[in-house]
């Protein structure tokens, strides 16, 4: 066999490594740096991005050390970490057909339509989202964009939610008798301890991250009741109890209070929506450590869509009427009580890209801008069991960094109008 000499080697060995060191290293000048882990403003900060990390954040306006390097002015934003949003549906978006896309729509008209929101949530600043729920086309999207074929947002997914049957998760209510069937547990349709294991087990195979439950019933699918229990307490905790086998957090769809505590109990992670919220709920959530994600947006677009004559199928509209306006009031109450927030807005409810309207909406209840965007990067990576990768700009962490052209703890609005957004290290938005 031929060899070569050792100085051939050596030579090969350090064209190699220098080949590995003209990644192009990023640096950006921040005029006001948001840390999320303190809390505080900080000023006159240069971040420095190396191979889609953050490698040092320092002191002043450093400038880049080599001619490869590119610098960024940031110094008129204020710079803090990419979002996260705890609730969207990203494979889908609210109009007056929606009932009739399920009978239209093939799976791949699902998909090609879901490229824009994805791309959409990313230029708003949301880096990171967990979605809630769609026909599994979600799965594939994740894994779409973490190739980087497709752009959009890290995507962390329940693929398919989990309800009874005739609950808000079943997927033929409201059809005809001959399209009903019997869906069951691969559908996401459980009515038993066993089902609700062996739902949890298929999400698992399908490759979904999160566990979805339909606790109560739900403000927009086709069934009357949008409050009432829909799981025993046994199948809450069965599914918990499996879904943590599989090192899996689980989400709880509630707006009726029974739901919401049968939840909390059985080991729900989140509660989402909690519009019929009671004190004994707040405290039973405090007691658990059970976090609040309240999709204030989602709530006052339903109750304003319902206004709209034939938006949604008649026996939705009073329970729009109904649900929708009390959320951000629910919200205010647990916030005072000391429930703890995760950011979360259900997008696809309401149009993709609006998602920063929660901000302005958190602040109107009473809660501190600060703390709407510490609850949105630093704690929701907390929950997400992120917390050493994505919501802070700090040395080791994702370089996921997005600036408004305003101080948000001055005026908040600025959080709808995200003006630069980098994820991973890659600038998608300047």
């Amino acid at each position: 066999m031929k060899t070569f000499p050792n100085s051939v080697y050596i030579l090969f060995c350090l064209l190699l490594i220098s080949s590995f060191s003209l990644a192009q290293t990023i640096y950006l000048h921040c005029g006001e740096i948001i840390d999320t882990e303190s809390g505080k403003i900080l000023k006159e900060k240069t971040i420095i991005v190396q191979d889609k990390m953050i490698s040092e954040v320092l002191n002043g306006y450093v400038d880049p050390s080599s001619d490869e390097d590119k610098l960024i002015d940031l110094r008129s934003k204020t710079v803090m970490p990419g979002l996260i949003d705890m609730h969207v549906h990203i494979e889908s978006e609210t109009n007056p057909k929606q009932y009739m896309d399920r009978f239209t729509k093939n799976e791949a008209d699902v998909a090609f339509g879901s490229l824009k929101y994805a791309k959409a949530t990313l230029m708003a600043g949301f880096t990171t989202v967990r979605d809630m729920g769609g026909t599994g086309v979600n799965i594939a999207l994740r894994d779409a964009v973490a190739r980087g074929d497709v752009v959009g947002p890290r995507i962390i997914t329940a693929g398919k939610a989990i309800g009874t049957t005739g609950g808000h998760a079943d997927p033929t209510n409201g059809m005809r008798k001959a399209f009903m069937g019997d869906p069951g547990p691969k559908d996401g349709v459980i009515n038993s301890v066993d089902d609700a294991k062996k739902a949890v087990r298929q999400r698992y195979k399908n490759g979904a991250d999160i566990i979805k439950i339909t606790a109560t019933g739900g403000v927009l699918s086709v069934a009357k009741n949008g409050q009432n229990p829909q799981f025993t307490l046994e199948e809450i905790k069965a599914i918990c109890e499996t879904a943590k086998d599989y090192d899996m957090t689980i989400a709880a769809h509630a707006h009726g209070d029974e739901g919401m505590q049968r939840a909390v109990i059985g080991g729900v992670t989140t509660i989402e929506h909690g519009t019929l919220m009671s004190e004994k709920t707040m405290a039973l959530m405090k007691q658990y450590g059970t976090y609040y994600v309240p999709t204030i947006t989602a709530g006052k677009e339903v109750a304003e869509k319902a206004k709209t004559i034939g938006y949604f199928p008649e026996i939705i509209v009073p329970k729009a009427l109904e649900i929708g306006p009390k959320i951000q009031g629910t919200f205010e109450k647990a916030y005072k009580a000391g429930v703890k927030i995760a950011f979360g807005t259900d997008a696809g409810v309401f149009p993709h890209g609006l998602n920063g309207k929660e901000f302005g909406y958190m602040v109107e209840a009473g809660m501190p801008a600060m703390e709407t965007i510490r609850s949105a990067t630093v704690i929701n990576a907390s929950v997400l069991g992120m917390s050493d990768e994505i919501g802070q700009l700090a040395k080791g962490f994702s370089a996921d960094i997005i600036a408004t052209d305003q101080n948000p703890l001055e005026n908040i609005n600025t959080m709808e109008n995200v003006s630069f957004v980098m994820k991973e290290g890659k600038v998608y938005k300047k």
